[in-house]
């Protein structure tokens, strides 16, 4: 599978890779690999990550670049990952007045209830980085929070 990957994706995915490998061994603990997917532009759950080989605890197991480039290759050629676009259609169903906003504690719930939840410490770090003020009803733009979400991700350690 690893095979399958552009010169310039093995290139992205060594430099990812190496900022990961804090101790210069030239490995990465397995607990990192959904954060090294995040830094290379990639969305996948936490239980995809988990079917890949990552663990839930830190120092648990450790691999090698050329270890991780099939597990890369692999999550790349899922299909599963949202996009941009998918997410829009998602928080446009919340969009009572069809103007581009919604309330932010209906993304709030949703953030803490939904899915793969967050932590409430973890929502006030997503909204204090990604989130434009509110209005005076309590509405925020969503596709402005939306794309700073996804063209920078936050990393949060547990």
């Amino acid at each position: 599978m690893a095979d399958k990957l552009k010169d310039q994706d093995i290139e992205n995915a060594e430099f990812a890779f190496g900022i990961y490998d804090c101790d210069g061994s030239g490995k990465i603990d397995a607990y990192d690999i959904p954060d090294v997917l995040r830094a290379l532009n990639l969305n996948p759950t936490l239980e995809l990550c988990e079917k890949m080989g990552a663990t839930k605890k830190r120092g648990e197991k450790k691999l090698t670049v050329e270890e991780f480039l099939p597990i890369f290759a692999q999550v790349k050629a899922t299909k599963e990952q949202g996009s941009y676009e998918d997410f829009m259609e998602c928080l446009k169903l919340y969009d009572k007045q069809e103007n581009g906003t919604m309330l932010i504690a209906e993304l709030e719930h949703s953030l803490k209830a939904l899915g793969e939840k967050l932590s409430d410490d973890e929502v006030t770090e997503l909204f204090a980085d990604c989130m434009d003020p509110e209005d005076d009803e309590g509405n925020i733009f969503y596709a402005p929070f939306l794309k700073k979400m996804m063209d920078n991700p936050i990393i949060y350690k547990k």
